[in-house]
């Protein structure tokens, strides 16, 4: 493809003879080959703009950097945005994209909504895939990318590679990181969710409006201009503030949730092996058998039916749907039955909040103890672990806390910022250990929950050159405990 229709497509000023054959789009100079635009972004680690020499050196033919910044031997795209208008440019390259394609946003809860969402889209017969911290997950595959948005030029090579496979429906997950630096910038849009809001990622936003104003983006300025934002109704101001955004936009609003006024949730009483909801659509109730435990379960499948409904979906059949949904890996994932008769959950919470929830979602199934095992990551929000340590003691009735993924920290410290607030927690630093400790403990009315790790498979340990990722599954390893103490996998 020519540099000038390139630019001309995303309305940006070439700077230069467009006439050129662009062949691809590279973020990190050892990727850059003859007829390749190049991005040149200044980052928390690394400067790209340092790499410009090496990039044109390998053939880039355009760098899209700041104005300031001096570009011998290619065509500098200047702007004041530079990873927004790298990415406006690289949208108009890689097609074609699926024809419907829906984000998610918001604290907890974005990598069960966009799996539910596919595999709702899948129930009703269209060929769909999911996006986010599972990778990319299709009917009969998932593929690791590492992170919740991935780079932008993954992103968009991922979108349009499954619509050269023939999937037409995409749920992506939206994080405030990926948002913040146009990692999903340039695609048709048809409809975003937004699902609740709470602290989280404070090591990297200067605050929480900064934080909300992050996830904003996705309805101020990614999201087409028809798309409808779908938002779950909980409680506190966030969601009300989410729908003002929308309105701003003269977006069509679909609100779930108890408060809702599209999909309102009547009722939801626990079962011995999930829930039972009663809900009201268009004047119609329902009784859903949803086979998931946990009230932010329903939230998400509900949210996810909404995203599906947004985009054309029968309603019939969608709400029909849900009673048939799948568990998320890693998503209040039951791992094993101890030999004393006690299931074992695992689950992805790493913040007060979601923690919290995951609590509140097994209670309901306790008869005897709730035993939670969680830890913290190292070089991430360190006002969170006093807040965690003290959800957990408040809500569990036996607590243990042990290490996460303590990348360069001192494992023992952040396990002293979790103490300082869980009142009455025992620490037992080794993961594999603390997970053994709490299964060995179990009577058969006990439940454990093991936090904060959910679906990963390692245990990072240390930072650049010195980081390492220890294999360590919650799954496995609790597998592992139970069977040897004669538990059921």
């Amino acid at each position: 493809m020519r540099l000038a229709r390139l630019v001309s497509a995303a309305g940006i000023a070439p700077g230069g003879d467009a006439d050129l054959q662009v062949t691809g789009f590279a973020i990190d100079h050892r990727k850059v080959a003859p007829g390749t635009i190049f991005g040149a972004f200044r980052g928390s680690a690394f400067n790209g703009e340092d790499f410009i020499p090496a990039a044109v050196a390998a053939g880039a033919v355009a760098i899209v950097a700041r104005p300031e910044v001096k570009v011998e031997g290619a065509i500098h795209i200047a702007d004041a945005e530079p990873r927004r208008a790298f990415a406006r440019l690289a949208a108009k390259f890689f097609a074609p994209v699926p024809q419907t394609i829906v984000a998610v946003t918001g604290t907890n809860g974005k990598t069960s909504t966009v799996e539910m969402t596919r595999q709702l889209w899948r129930m009703a017969g269209e060929r769909a895939a999911s996006i986010g911290t599972l990778g990319v997950t299709t009917s009969d595959e998932s593929v690791s990318t590492g992170l919740t948005t991935p780079d932008i030029v993954t992103f968009l090579s991922n979108m349009s590679g499954l619509a050269r496979e023939g999937v037409t429906h995409v749920a992506y997950e939206a994080s405030s990181h990926g948002l913040s630096q146009f990692r999903n910038e340039g695609l048709p849009v048809s409809a975003a969710a937004f699902t609740n809001f709470s602290r989280d990622h404070l090591d990297y936003h200067a605050s929480m409006e900064d934080y909300f104003a992050a996830k904003m983006r996705l309805i101020d300025e990614v999201v087409s201009d028809d798309a409808t934002v779908v938002v779950w109704t909980g409680k506190g101001e966030w969601a009300d503030r989410a729908i003002e955004h929308a309105r701003q936009r003269s977006l069509r609003v679909l609100t779930v949730g108890e408060r809702g006024e599209d999909i309102r949730l009547i009722a939801h009483t626990p079962t011995q092996l999930g829930q039972e909801l009663t809900v009201e659509h268009a004047g119609e109730r329902r009784t859903i058998r949803l086979p998931l435990i946990g009230a932010y379960q329903v939230a998400n499948a509900l949210v996810a039916a909404g995203l599906v409904i947004a985009t054309g979906g029968r309603p019939t059949a969608t709400l029909d749907g849900v009673s048939r949904l799948q568990p998320v890996r890693g998503r209040l994932e039951r791992a094993v039955i101890a030999q004393s008769g006690a299931p074992v959950y695992v689950d992805y919470a790493h913040t007060a909040d979601a923690l919290e929830a995951a609590i509140a979602a097994l209670r309901p199934h306790v008869a005897g103890r709730l035993i939670t095992v969680f830890g913290a990551g190292g070089d991430r929000d360190e006002g969170k672990r006093a807040e965690m340590g003290r959800v957990a003691s408040e809500h569990s009735d036996v607590v243990i806390v042990t290490d996460d993924n303590p990348r360069s920290e001192d494992p023992a410290a952040i396990r002293s910022a979790i103490m300082s607030g869980a009142r009455g927690a025992t620490e037992i630093g080794d993961r594999r250990e603390a997970i053994c400790a709490a299964i060995e403990m179990t009577d058969a009315d006990d439940i454990v929950l093991i936090a904060g790790k959910g679906h990963e498979q390692g245990q990072i340990v240390g930072s650049g050159e010195t980081m390492r990722v220890l294999p360590f599954d919650d799954v496995a390893v609790a597998r592992e405990c139970a069977a040897a103490q004669g538990g059921d996998v």
